[in-house]
């Protein structure tokens, strides 16, 4: 298609798409429902931006990080593409006016939470636009099986009810079969078009450094290769101490996690971007969403929770395709702290129903209130308050949000809003008696309009620039008239925030799915396990693991990871007979079951020989070819 082509090369500069992307835009321009399996680099975005120019209409992209989401819009603005986001960190006056301007402007791309769909006002709107296509990004995040599973996006499925015959695109860049049958099943698919980039990253050197002392080993990386990269550490406060260390030893670098600001956040992901800092050291706050190709070396401190988190990571290595490095650093402890990590993420339900009824008490919400309320919460407030571990406070609401009683957003950047309270007469009463305001009211009416009909978002640091002020004047000033009553003032803020998805219940009536506890716990434990296995194999090629487990058959050696180049091929791809045996005694074990019995997977582990790493692994094998079964208790049984 001629046009599309057009689009590619009037907006983004591009003489040629990427692998696949063609035909995915070509899918889904010419109506059909599509899934695209493309991993991390694969220029997801291309695919429904693309169409959203091509075809008349609104585009809906559906996408759970409101961060991105932001970035995102953003950047379409730049490029002269009119989009525009619904969140709940916005007022109910500005989705009323963002939805506005879907329905009745030339908006091209809207950009929602899942959560926000079945509100009210998104459903009374949604059925006046006229809707082009609907883009469902990270889809994986539909299916209990995934690695990061968000019941909200159960919902989407009622967007096929109030736009019918309009196509649907789901994007992912980690999914194994089983994601992908429950994406199509509760997206109400209709005989989609699938399509499947593959997960060789050839340019990619897939290399596991074992060692106690990681600080030197990354040194070590950070010294041997050249270029720009990411160190990935688990906690806010190893990036900054692995960020120090790395600026002791002369090494440029920096930290960043979602406690910064948003302006700090944005200004040393900008630095690194430019080059001007060389390594960023980071939580999983960052990446998504970054256009950077040039990034030669991504190094793991820890071992992520899972070969998909692992592999969308490392991914963000070599885009460009010029040589690069994912280096994962490992010692004995690591699968230790995994399992920890696991327990602590699943506090007793008792535990999850105290923290339930202590939110709503800190929040003075009284039973059968709060339905749809948006709160700023300090989650480490609130646990000192009512003398909870924080983490376990913060796994109790993330179990109460599977459950879909409640969201806790990572930390949010809301800019300063104000609003005049006195009509235009009265201001210029006021102007004229308070002479020494008056310079500063004409530069801020001057600078943004519709101030006196709706909050308006305002920068204080603009204001400052355009008016010769500092900026610490321009928010006294901006307070002054706040107190005089002349402004509703909201200062900026940087908080998460909490959203109430129903109204309060009794303590008692909180109910959590055992397919959200002990299903979900299972599963976590069986990704865990093939995050051990790929760190402690030596036996099989780095990249052979990899795919797969993304059910990617036939996988030849890479040739370059550490395994490769360390063992004789003869050696490495074969597997061992007591490996094969392992995948017999499972099915052996559960075969012999009573009929109505099963097994949980820890029950498992205790009576197969073998590594318990390889008897999970192989398990997760039998589950992903439907030779075993799990059930919503968690438990396993024969087919």
């Amino acid at each position: 298609m001629a046009e599309i082509q057009q689009i590619l090369k009037q907006y983004w500069g591009y003489g040629a798409f990427r692998p696949l992307q063609r035909e995915i835009i070509e899918s889904v321009v010419g109506g059909r429902d599509t899934v695209a399996l493309l991993p991390t680099g694969g220029g997801k975005s291309l695919c429904y931006q693309v169409p959203a120019l091509a075809l008349p209409g609104v585009a809906i992209v559906v996408t759970p990080l409101i961060a991105l989401m932001k970035d995102q819009v953003d950047a379409l603005r730049r490029r002269h593409i009119n989009a525009v986001a619904i969140h709940s960190a916005m007022s109910a006056r500005e989705i009323d006016l963002a939805l506005d301007n879907c329905v009745y402007g030339d908006v091209k791309l809207l950009y929602v939470a899942p959560e926000r769909i079945e509100t009210r006002i998104f459903h009374t709107r949604v059925k006046k636009m006229n809707v082009s296509l609907v883009a469902v990004d990270e889809a994986h995040c539909i299916s209990e099986w995934g690695y990061d599973f968000r019941p909200a996006y159960l919902r989407i499925a009622r967007l096929r009810e109030w736009v019918p015959g309009v196509p649907f695109l789901a994007l992912t860049a980690t999914a194994t079969s089983l994601v992908l049958e429950d994406i199509e099943r509760h997206l109400g698919l209709d005989e989609p078009q699938i399509f499947r980039g593959s997960f060789a990253r050839p340019n990619i050197r897939f290399v596991v450094r074992r060692g106690e002392n990681k600080a030197e080993q990354l040194v070590r990386v950070v010294r041997r290769v050249e270029g720009s990269g990411i160190v990935y550490a688990r906690t806010r406060r190893a990036t900054e101490e692995i960020a120090a260390q790395l600026l002791a030893e002369g090494v440029s670098a920096d930290f960043y996690h979602a406690g910064l600001g948003f302006r700090m956040r944005a200004a040393k992901q900008e630095a690194w971007r430019r080059g001007e800092v060389r390594v960023i050291v980071a939580t999983n706050a960052f990446g998504m969403g970054i256009d950077k190709a040039d990034v030669r070396f991504v190094v793991h401190d820890q071992m992520p929770a899972s070969l998909e988190a692992y592999y969308q990571e490392a991914g963000r290595a070599g885009r460009d395709g010029a040589p690069a490095y994912a280096v994962l650093l490992h010692n004995g402890m690591d699968t230790t702290a995994a399992r920890r990590r696991i327990e602590s993420a699943y506090p007793p339900l008792d535990t999850v129903r105290k923290v339930y009824e202590a939110i709503f008490n800190h929040l003075q919400v009284t039973v059968g209130g709060g339905r749809e309320a948006v709160f700023d919460f300090d989650l480490e407030a609130f646990s000192a308050r009512f003398k909870f571990f924080s983490l376990t406070a913060f796994h109790a609401i993330k179990l109460l949000e599977l459950n879909g009683y409640m969201t806790l957003t990572d930390v949010l950047d809301n800019p300063t809003r104000v609003m005049f309270r006195m009509s235009r007469e009265e201001l210029y009463k006021l102007q004229v008696d308070r002479t020494e305001l008056d310079s500063f009211l004409r530069i801020v009416l001057r600078l943004y309009t519709g101030l006196f009909t709706e909050f308006v978002a305002v920068d204080e640091a603009y204001i400052a620039r355009m008016s010769g002020y500092t900026e610490q004047r321009v928010k006294e000033l901006l307070y002054q008239l706040s107190v005089m009553r002349v402004i509703r003032y909201i200062p900026r803020r940087s908080s998460p925030l909490l959203i109430l998805h129903e109204e309060r219940l009794p303590t008692e009536d909180v109910a959590i799915a055992p397919s959200t506890y002990h299903r979900r716990r299972e599963m976590e434990e069986l990704r865990a396990a093939a995050m051990a296995e790929y760190a402690e194999s030596d036996a099989q090629c780095r990249s052979v693991i990899l795919r797969e487990y993304f059910d990617e058959r036939g996988a030849e050696p890479c040739g370059v990871c550490d395994v490769c180049r360390s063992r004789r091929a003869e050696e490495m791809y074969r597997e061992s007979d007591a490996f094969a045996g392992i995948g017999a005694e499972l099915l052996r074990v559960l075969g012999e079951l009573p009929a109505g019995r099963s097994m949980s997977v820890r029950e498992l582990v205790a009576r197969v020989p073998g590594r318990p790493m390889a008897v999970l692994t192989m398990l997760r094998r039998l589950l992903a070819e439907r030779r075993v079964r799990q059930l919503n208790d968690g438990g396993i049984v024969s087919v």
